[in-house]
């Protein structure tokens, strides 16, 4: 059976650049055949801030967006998250889709597509790398990091260079070598 990798556009706001670099990146991942890869916008999970009155990890879920959204995570294996930094952080949608549901991201590798400008989002990237360890995820050192972002998105279309492409093929074999890894970290115990 395929691994299933989720491609997660984090941005949510109006005129986010994040779309077209998500397409690419997700298109990259179909071509590598490692993993059964989808792509997933949070826009259209429309999760409010953090709503449950449970903890997550119960996963008593007394809202139909968060079942929505348990359904999702729990479906993947891997994960690439394409975001941008705001003031050298996360996106704030991001880091409550990653709050709303615990179990559900255990024993699951992450990787990340970044983007922004001189930095290229990895300042986001550190930040959100403990976030994900809190979940007991694995982010990976291997990521695609694209620097002044404008030069590279027009007209919705993303434009990479060859060491994009380098980063995205590289990063993809190594989060398979992971998603394998981990896979067995979420059977049942015997």
């Amino acid at each position: 059976m395929s691994l299933v990798l989720h491609t997660v556009i984090c941005s949510i706001r109006p005129g986010r650049v994040g779309v077209p670099i998500a397409r690419w990146f997700n298109d990259i991942a179909q071509q590598n055949g490692n993993f059964n890869a989808r792509l997933i916008d949070l826009a259209e999970f429309n999760l409010p801030i953090y709503d449950e009155p449970k903890h997550p990890v119960l996963q008593q879920y007394e809202h139909e967006h968060t079942r929505r959204w348990s359904a999702s995570v729990d479906t993947a294996d891997a994960f690439v998250f394409v975001m941008p930094e705001y003031n050298f952080g996360p996106p704030p949608a991001l880091l409550n889709a990653l709050n709303y549901v615990y179990r559900e991201w255990n024993y699951k590798p992450a990787a990340f597509v970044s983007y922004g400008g001189v930095s290229g989002g990895l300042r986001a990237v550190q930040l959100a790398k403990q976030t994900l360890t809190t979940l007991k995820m694995a982010p990976i050192v291997e990521a695609v990091t694209i620097q002044m972002v404008a030069q590279h998105v027009k007209a919705e279309q993303f434009s990479p260079t060859e060491i994009h492409q380098t980063s995205a093929r590289t990063m993809l074999n190594e989060l398979h070598r992971w998603a394998q890894a981990l896979k067995r970290l979420r059977q049942p115990e015997a």
